[in-house]
């Protein structure tokens, strides 16, 4: 069988090469791009991040990649969100004006001023359904965050798992082919490869 080509889609958000890395050290390709072409042709789409809401979806729309993502969800592509690639699902948030990808019903908050902010480390992640892109790793394992603003999720079903920090937040979502991360799993060790894995695995089971 041929390798599996993640696209790894490039919006000036940052620490894009840890997570090309992981992808490799999975066994596939992974290409970090702005392409419309390649995120069409891939196997399976990874849009990470770190930075500022409205600067990412600035770029996204700037590129034309917001349509091409969402074209190629709503087709059934494997898609993976990490951190402010979360974020970016939602509808709106608070960090600034532009409208998100409106994958995802709900709304991006700031932590209170009663939390410590960012919320950055380890914490622990509950899971709160059985979905493959979790399987074999164990509920209420740590994976290492590093964020501001957090997701508020109108369906609640679509939640994967939850985080306390002050409050309980959700801290992944699984909707079918789509699935999201508020944390890092390429700084999170072997569980965060054994996610790395699964998502490969999603591809190629569809």
């Amino acid at each position: 069988m041929d390798q599996l080509k993640v696209a790894i889609v490039d919006y000036e958000a940052g620490n894009l090469r840890s997570v090309q890395k992981a992808i490799e050290a999975c066994g596939s390709i992974a290409k970090i791009t702005t392409d419309v072409e390649d995120i069409n042709s891939c196997d399976g789409i990874i849009l990470p991040g770190q930075g500022a809401s409205d600067s990412a979806m600035s770029k996204l729309n700037e590129l034309g990649l917001s349509e091409t993502i969402k074209k190629q969800i709503n087709k059934g592509k494997p898609f993976l969100g990490i951190c402010l690639g979360l974020q970016l699902l939602f509808d709106s948030s608070e960090e600034g004006d532009l409208p998100g990808l409106g994958l995802i019903q709900g709304r991006i908050k700031k932590f209170s001023k009663d939390s410590k902010v960012p919320h950055i480390g380890w914490n622990q992640v509950s899971f709160n359904k059985n979905h493959p892109f979790i399987e074999e790793i164990p509920n209420q394992s740590n994976f290492y965050f590093a964020h501001s603003y957090f997701s508020e999720i109108e369906r609640k079903k679509q939640q994967l798992a939850t985080t306390d920090y002050g409050i309980e937040f959700c801290s992944a979502v699984a909707i079918d082919n789509l699935v999201a991360v508020q944390f890092h799993p390429e700084k999170s060790g072997i569980l965060g490869l054994g996610l790395y894995k699964n998502f490969l695995n999603m591809i190629i089971h569809g």
